[in-house]
């Protein structure tokens, strides 16, 4: 690591340790020493056990489930670190959640993607370095630079060797069509689009196909699997079409209610994620194949740190 004047220190809350541990580990540097744990009463306790006065910090936390004593360490974390005089603390945030709702789709909702980056900036990050947010106009809620991270590089390098003239990238929805397209073009195979409405959250019905899957080796390619209902109904829906298999992948394995029972008895081949979210081994199925982001963002965090373009990363 090439240091300049303030010296790089990495700091982790309780989300994600597995990352936070093999991004210090790429830097050749460890994680500092803090203490982040709860009172009696459930109350989030956090103390940094060491010097952080004009450092550069990088606070390394998912804000996945439990979504608010995650999010609540992070923001306190922050809030520690510049009590403490550190330089510039950013917060590394591999998954983003409350980012889902990004707008007001119905009389009386919340802006909950605004309201989170305005509870960053307030707790004083500096800068935010997160991947795939859910919708990218979520980085102009901020004041202060966001680095979005992209996923699918590592997603499609994986399948790059697995191409042949009857590979098919499909969008499980028009919400995805960006980016499966990408994915598409990198893997220089054709696109095809599922056309769905939902009644109401977490509840998908499939409508069509846009595009020709019979005979073909399917990829699914979203940005996050929550309670997996799109992602395996999307997949029968190309069963039902003729597809002959299905592979599926995506950025964050959020994988709550029925998940796992609805993918393990989905026709789903495979399934590709990255570890922006820590997986348990209770939570993991034969079929699941987890990648590494560390790489990526110990390139992102010695970037910002250097002040160095991010583009770079993917060159």
């Amino acid at each position: 690591m090439i240091t300049h004047g303030n010296e790089i220190k990495l700091f982790a809350g309780n989300s994600n340790r597995p990352l936070a541990e093999a991004i210090a580990k790429k830097l050749n540097t460890s994680l500092g020493e803090c203490e982040v744990g709860k009172f009696s009463d459930g109350e989030i306790s956090v103390h940094i056990c060491e010097t952080v006065r004009g450092r550069d910090l990088f606070i390394i936390q998912s804000t996945s489930s439990p979504v608010n004593d995650n999010l609540m360490e992070l923001l306190i974390m922050i809030d520690a670190a510049k009590r403490a005089s550190v330089g510039r603390v950013t917060a590394v945030i591999p998954y983003f959640g409350y980012a889902r709702q990004d707008r007001k789709a119905r009389s009386r909702d919340p802006i909950t993607a605004k309201l989170i980056a305005d509870l960053l900036t307030s707790s004083g990050a500096d800068r935010v370095l997160t991947m795939d947010l859910h919708a990218p106009q979520i980085q102009g809620f901020f004041n202060i630079p966001v680095d979005n991270l992209l996923g699918g590089p590592t997603l499609y390098n994986y399948f790059a060797d697995k191409v042949d003239e009857n590979f098919i990238v499909v969008s499980p929805d028009v919400g995805s069509v960006g980016r499966a397209r990408k994915v598409a073009e990198r893997l220089g195979c054709p696109l095809a689009i599922i056309d769905k409405r939902r009644p109401k959250a977490n509840v998908m019905e499939v409508m069509n196909i846009i595009g020709s899957v019979e005979g073909k080796k399917c990829l699914l390619v979203d940005d996050m699997i929550d309670t997996a209902g799109t992602i395996v109904q999307g997949a029968q829906a190309l069963v039902n079409a003729g597809a002959k298999e299905i592979k599926a992948c995506c950025t964050h394995a959020v994988l709550s209610g029925p998940a796992l029972e609805r993918l393990e008895d989905s026709p789903i081949d495979e399934l590709v994620m990255l570890d922006t979210i820590e997986l348990p081994p209770e939570k993991r199925l034969a079929k699941m194949k987890i990648l590494t982001t560390a790489d990526i963002f110990a390139a992102a965090i010695e970037n910002v740190y250097l002040d160095k373009p991010m583009s770079k990363i993917y060159d």
